[in-house]
């Protein structure tokens, strides 16, 4: 079951074989606005949440994945947690570094 809800700024919020959370929805958008305020440049956002395939080792897991589209330059980042929430919170940390780091080199040419 995939269910997509959109927000503002271009921006998809897909679910894959889990429940609808508002409360996830929410700090998404929030996370989603302060990554705008790193790279203004961003055309189009995706963030997919879904658990992936049952693992003997680690147990339950939840992967959010996120698609930034910028002028030039797509950046997708991903990461695993035991937690929706520690999945969104670690994903949208590894975007934000990719997006300092990348305004960091632009700066440098």
């Amino acid at each position: 079951m995939e269910v997509a809800f959109s927000m503002r700024n271009n921006a998809d919020v897909v679910f894959r074989d889990l429940d609808h959370s508002p409360a996830l929805v929410y700090t998404i958008n929030r996370k989603l606005e302060k990554l705008s305020r790193f790279a203004p440049d961003i055309l189009r956002s995706r963030v997919v949440l879904d658990m992936p395939h049952n693992r003997r080792n680690k147990g339950k897991l939840f992967r959010a994945s996120i698609e930034l589209n910028l002028r030039g330059r797509p950046i997708t980042v991903s990461h695993d947690a035991p937690t929706a929430h520690v999945a969104v919170r670690d994903a949208f940390s590894a975007a934000e570094r990719c997006l300092k780091d990348s305004r960091n080199l632009s700066l440098v040419r």
